[in-house]
């Protein structure tokens, strides 16, 4: 594409893992697209008055209610007519998909509309002060999970909005990450091509929240992955049809370059928990690359 749908000058900060994969998601999409976005740091750092980033139409939903806009901007395309013609996203962080935006995106996915709904994962509402969401993970020091002398950070798992959007038995279910450009772009082609609703997942590191150097966003996201803590996957109409497998590497190697885990680095039972979470996760979705057997 000698053109870009989503443009340079916004004010995303210096290596925005979400700002990399908005483009990818849109440049994939292509112009025929509308995009309903919520409130938080995507819409803030590319819509602000009077400029905007997007060469394509683009509606500001509030915080709660992407799905719920995005469910009606398809309803009137098929009343016109062009539905066919015309693809919808709607798409928000992790707290507006799995927190604030929970109940509008499950109706949006029950219904069955004609969506590709992307949840931008960076793990917390970055936008208002580093919060902690449901997609914030264990153990993560956040403004409103602080490490302490009784603490050490956010006490409760991630929440399993894949399986959630998956229970809704949609067309499409799957996670990416900003690490793998050209996996994200094979799974927005598929999403867009299949009729129904459809859910993509992507794991998009903040630098200024995760506090490591923003040079180093794609190696974050490609640990995440090949420690097992952020697992890539396919569903198609409820049924695991991909897997991106690895050969694990361990958790530390991941924790150790963020300063939100840096409290666990001398801490052997919480890095025994994480890492039981990690290998859970390789376990139930099948990652482990085996070895190639012997000839």
């Amino acid at each position: 594409m000698s053109k870009h749908l989503f443009t340079s000058g916004h004010t995303a900060c210096s290596g925005c893992g979400q700002s990399m994969a908005a483009r990818l998601v849109i440049d994939t999409a292509g112009p025929n697209t509308i995009v309903a976005n919520n409130t938080g740091c995507l819409e803030v750092f590319s819509t602000k008055y009077p400029e905007s980033s997007w060469e394509v139409p683009f509606v500001h939903s509030l915080f709660e209610n992407c799905a719920a806009v995005a469910s009606g901007v398809e309803a009137a395309l098929k009343y016109l007519g062009t539905k066919d013609k015309i693809n919808v996203i709607a798409q928000a962080g992790d707290g507006g998909t799995a927190d604030i935006g929970l109940q509008a995106l499950s109706g949006m996915l029950e219904r069955g509309h004609d969506i590709l709904y992307v949840c931008y994962d960076n793990e917390a509402y970055m936008n208002t002060g580093v919060q902690r969401s449901g997609l914030t993970p264990f153990d993560t020091s956040t403004s409103t999970t602080p490490v302490g002398i009784k603490s050490t950070g956010n006490v409760r798992p991630k929440k399993l909005m894949p399986e959630i959007a998956n229970a809704h038995a949609i067309a499409y279910v799957a996670t990416a990450s900003v690490a793998f450009p050209m996996d994200i772009q094979r799974k927005v082609k598929k999403a867009i091509s299949l009729k129904g609703a459809k859910y993509i997942q992507i794991h998009v590191p903040c630098p200024l929240g995760w506090r490591y150097e923003p040079r180093l966003t794609v190696e974050v996201a490609k640990l995440a992955v090949e420690t097992g803590l952020y697992p890539l996957f396919e569903y198609e109409n409820g049924i695991l049809v991909a897997k991106r497998q690895i050969k694990p590497r361990p958790v530390e190697e991941y924790l150790k370059v963020q300063g939100r885990f840096k409290h666990l680095l001398n801490n052997q039972e919480e890095l025994k928990k994480i890492q039981a979470i990690a290998d859970a996760n390789i376990m139930k979705y099948g990652l482990k690359q085996e070895a190639a057997a012997a000839s």
